[in-house]
């Protein structure tokens, strides 16, 4: 079974203003002559972390991560003003841009599935390839599932404490509940709101409970701008026309995808990888038997080394 590779630093990191008010941290590690490829983090409003520089040999790769929009090291921080869907590709575009890349491999899960899916049907002339982990469709049954009945069921306990902080009569919307309280005026209701359904994420991302996991969707820091652009996106459909990842995914036909999908995922059920590679029938689907949602389970973490090594094989 294939792990992370070891730690490693960054060659350069940047801080890119990307208009509106915006400046995103941009970083580079590995090989600067090798296959570029851009980590698309997930949330949206997760950042990205030295970890995520370990799914590349970095002999082989050029490793670019950055911080979308409000979140991570990019300021300002848990902003949601001209947040949108359409903002964070126009981003990646300013960041292959800066960096003089012509094309790159996509790597990202969860959100980042969903945003690097997205910036492919957009841009399919830029994409060498798709290497995507737990994949998110953000159609609303997608949404419901996690955030209203569904994924509630497995776990009624966790849920409880989803839904303490919400009155009786707030219940049949969960989603517009949290967002009143992550965008009021009331600082301790964002952070309370924020560290419940930050929480509630972090419990249910791994098959067997992960207490590291959890502390680090706890973080004040982190929660905070994690509900708040997720709830933003949400509430707001992803920003995306309904359905519109299926139905353009006639415009990934040229470009190689590797989806990487744990069986036991429930806060992106498997279903939702099942109907991408059903659109997209030349994709490579890798269900993985002992894992849920996060990137960093052992069976996870195995079949996404297994990827870009592949990749990077077949490129040479």
């Amino acid at each position: 079974m294939r792990i992370l590779y070891p730690e490693i630093g960054h060659n350069h990191e940047y801080y890119l203003e990307v208009g509106q008010g915006h400046t995103l941290y941009v970083e580079e590690s590995g090989n600067p002559n090798g296959i570029p490829v851009l980590f698309v983090h997930g949330g949206p409003g997760g950042g990205c972390g030295p970890v995520h520089r370990r799914y590349f040999n970095p002999e082989r790769y050029r490793i670019i991560l950055f911080d979308q929009r409000g979140c991570g090291r990019s300021t300002p921080h848990a902003t949601l003003d001209d947040n949108t869907t359409s903002n964070l590709v126009a981003d990646m575009e300013r960041i292959r841009e800066f960096l003089s890349i012509e094309q790159w491999l996509l790597f990202g899960g969860s959100w980042g599935s969903t945003l690097s899916l997205v910036y492919a049907e957009t841009h399919p002339e830029r994409t060498l390839g798709l290497i995507l982990r737990g994949i998110f469709l953000c159609r609303d049954r997608d949404i419901q599932w996690f955030y209203q009945q569904g994924a509630s069921a497995l776990f009624p306990d966790y849920w409880q404490d989803y839904l303490a902080l919400i009155p009786t009569e707030e219940h049949g919307d969960l989603l517009n509940a949290y967002y009143q309280r992550l965008t009021s005026n009331n600082e301790l209701a964002q952070m309370q709101a924020a560290k419940a359904w930050s929480i509630w994420e972090g419990r249910c991302s791994t098959l067997t409970p992960n207490p590291s996991v959890v502390d680090h969707f706890g973080d004040p820091h982190f929660a905070l701008a994690m509900a708040r652009i997720e709830a933003h996106y949400f509430i707001h459909k992803a920003f995306l026309e309904p359905n519109q990842i299926l139905r353009d995914a006639d415009k990934l036909t040229d470009i190689p995808i590797t989806i990487v999908h744990g069986r036991y995922d429930m806060v992106c059920p498997l279903e939702q990888a099942w109907a991408l590679q059903q659109a997209a029938p030349h994709a490579e689907l890798h269900i993985v038997r002992e894992a849920g949602h996060s990137a960093l389970e052992p069976g996870i973490i195995d079949n996404l080394v297994h990827a870009t090594d592949r990749f990077a094989e077949r490129s040479a």
